[in-house]
């Protein structure tokens, strides 16, 4: 996997989680849009040969797993409705 893509995407999902826990407060409340723009962009630069498991959270947008994974903490992720971790 590309590193820099890599830390690029643990970036935006660490900036899309802060951002979402600051929202009960935020006056006024910021765009999840741009995030979510940057994190599929950086998805799709990801090289052939990515971990499955970290294409797929991207993909069904289960963006807490994939930080997770990120961050060598996949072992924290529960199973989710599709039966994959």
């Amino acid at each position: 996997m590309n590193p820099s893509v890599e830390r690029q995407l643990l970036a935006a999902l660490a900036q899309l989680d802060e951002t979402v826990k600051s929202l009960a407060t935020a006056i006024p409340k910021p765009s999840l849009l741009p995030l979510f723009t940057r994190i599929d962009e950086l998805t799709l630069q990801l090289p052939r040969g990515t971990d499955p498991a970290l294409l797929h959270y991207l993909h069904k947008k289960s963006y807490e797993k994939a930080r997770l994974y990120l961050q060598g903490r996949d072992v924290e992720n529960q199973a989710g409705n599709c039966r994959h971790v």
